[in-house]
């Protein structure tokens, strides 16, 4: 199966290759485009020399009233940075693995299916300068950290009968990072043929237990979007495929089952702790094959940014009202979580099962109502407060260890 790209907007947009691939071009020479987000290159250096080109999908930017409410989607332009790509993919809405992440900043893709019972799931996070890790918070304290000398993945399998957990963090001489494959130690993704391989050869931390296997997810529609998360446009959301398929295929444990797969990419320009207080997201799939997803975003200013969109399977994107909020049950650590939920009674939102339950994190799968439909979702919550406390920040080695070279 392969993935379908839909061009509906040309705004200008940086890709990775140097001018000199294209001869049309004048030869080194990367413009400043009036208006747009991103402002000129610095000729002198060469990790900024990208060129720019013409992307397929526009940006867009939703946002929160102080009140609230939600606004229109619309694109903002300002002035003062320098062209790059972004989003962590090329123009036609391919991942790019090898995107430049400054130091001090960080770069995540985002995976998580579920299987067609409801009775198996997975998530994965891909980290160029993990924005859990201790030991990149550290660095960061007396001068901004080289990102990629902090880079993991995490993996999470969900199963009836327990729940599988890895996340080792390596340093560059562990690393490999080129446009189409990522390899975090024995790990790696990569993007061949219009699908996304993921490789995992990782252990449980403390206890050693194995987890090797594949996860192959087969996009239906490629999305080049890039939205804010925060006021000042430093920190960014990007669908990639909102709606896919996958196949998942593990020998330890032993797990074979087909979904529907979810793939995106955030990233900041400072760390995560800056502008947030807490988040909840989501994302449901749909009876037509659309995804909804709601990031329902609480910023330490006070204000609150709010996205909800509806990704079309023919490529378009249409913005929706979000629900109220719901409150749900805290977890087990005693974090508040919410959903947004069009309400029905009693029976608005079901906790089904809490995937993840962490001092400043959980994923859980819920049953709720969006557009009309009785809808699982994928739920995530982060308390940033949480995180940044001392008592968690010394805890996380114990479930992040650090292992600089390639052997486990």
């Amino acid at each position: 199966m392969r993935a379908k790209s839909v061009f509906t907007h040309t705004p200008v947009w940086p890709s990775t290759s140097g001018c000199e691939d294209y001869p049309h071009l004048t030869s080194g020479v990367c413009q400043t485009i009036p208006g747009a987000r991103w402002s000129p290159l610095w000729p002198s250096n060469a990790r900024l020399d990208e060129l720019l080109s013409t992307p397929r999908l526009s940006v867009t930017n939703q946002q929160s009233s102080s009140g609230g409410g939600q606004y229109s989607s619309g694109a903002r332009s300002t002035h003062g940075s320098y062209v790059r790509t972004t989003g962590g993919r090329n123009p036609d809405g391919t991942p790019r693995f090898n995107q430049v992440v400054d130091p001090g900043n960080y770069l995540w893709w985002y995976i998580d299916g579920l299987s067609d019972d409801g009775l198996y799931g997975f998530s994965i996070i891909a980290f160029v300068g993990s924005v859990f890790s201790p030991y990149y918070a550290w660095a960061n304290k007396s001068k901004p950290a080289p990102a990629d000398d902090y880079c993991a993945i995490n993996v999470a399998l969900y199963t009836p009968s327990k729940k599988y957990w890895t996340m080792t963090e390596r340093g560059q001489n562990a690393i490999e990072r080129t446009a189409h494959q990522f390899t975090i130690g024995p790990s790696h993704l990569r993007w061949e043929n219009g699908a996304l391989t993921i490789q995992i050869n990782e252990r449980v931390p403390l206890l050693g237990t194995k987890v090797q296997g594949s996860i192959r997810v087969f996009p239906e529609q490629l999305f080049n979007q890039v939205l804010e998360l925060d006021d000042l446009g430093k920190h960014r959301w990007g669908p990639i495929a909102p709606s896919a398929r996958v196949e998942v295929s593990f020998r330890n444990p032993s797990l074979e089952w087909r979904g529907n797969a979810y793939f995106d990419s955030n990233e900041g320009d400072e760390a995560i702790s800056r502008p947030f207080s807490e988040w909840d997201w989501s994302r449901a799939h749909l009876q037509d094959g659309s995804t909804a997803v709601i990031y329902d975003v609480r910023q330490k200013n006070g204000r609150e940014r709010i996205i909800a969109s509806k990704f079309n399977l023919d490529g378009t994107v249409e913005s929706f009202t979000p629900p109220e909020r719901v409150p749900l049950r805290k977890t087990g650590w005693r974090i508040n979580r919410n959903m947004r939920s069009e309400m029905r009674g009693d029976s608005s939102v079901s906790l089904l099962s809490t995937f993840e339950d962490t001092p400043f994190y959980a994923r859980s799968m819920l049953k709720s109502h969006l557009l009309g439909e009785e809808v699982i979702s994928m739920h995530e919550t982060l308390n940033v407060k949480r995180l940044e406390s001392n008592i968690v920040q010394f805890m996380l080695p114990w479930r992040m260890p650090r292992n600089p070279t390639r052997l486990f």
